[in-house]
């Protein structure tokens, strides 16, 4: 079974990662969230409290299929600038696993710590104009390698769907999800 890990920081975007975590475990995929605070109490970006599974430091060395980083524009500063997020997505990145940020985390959270490695990727707004070692494409998703990024909420389950296609090998189970619930994909 395949296994994805969701970074949650104080300020994500609750509904990125709600839909997102909720596709994949439709399809059969195990989903862990991993706080990256102190303890498995953290706070969305529309003040909803969430526990997590765990701690990102508890599960530092442990190795995903994909690691997803919601938006949410404090959620994705406050991953910016923890090491243990970027030292994260770098070992998973060398590793060839998914690398998935959706809405604001690929500017800022790879964008902002030189992890796109010039690959093509989307995010919310004009906050790719700060950014210097990746392609924008406006595009509702993106994939260039293992990086697979969303451009923001409206697109969530979009973005969900092929991830879960990717991890699957195998879009057929995405696709009849996405006729049960979504019609669109």
């Amino acid at each position: 079974m395949k296994k994805v890990a969701v970074l949650l920081a104080p300020g994500f975007e609750e509904a990125e990662a709600i839909i997102t975590i909720d596709i994949l475990r439709r399809l059969n995929i195990e989903v862990e969230t991993l706080a990256c605070a102190e303890s498995r109490a953290v706070v969305s970006y529309h003040a909803i409290p969430m526990v997590a599974d765990s701690t990102l430091v508890e599960r530092q060395a442990t190795l995903y299929d994909a690691i997803v980083l919601p938006g949410g524009p404090q959620g994705s500063a406050n991953r910016a600038t923890s090491q243990a997020v970027v030292q994260f997505v770098e070992q998973h990145d060398t590793a060839g696993k998914l690398i998935c940020p959706i809405c604001s985390a690929a500017a800022r959270v790879l964008g902002g710590n030189g992890l796109l490695k010039g690959r093509r990727y989307v995010c919310s707004g004009d906050l790719y104009e700060t950014v210097h070692d990746g392609e924008y494409v406006d595009a509702p998703v993106v994939e260039d390698g293992n990086l697979i990024s969303g451009k923001g909420l409206g697109l969530a389950f979009d973005f969900a769907l092929t991830i879960a296609a990717r991890l699957q090998g195998d879009d057929t189970a995405a696709r009849n999800q996405a006729d049960h619930i979504y019609y669109s994909w």
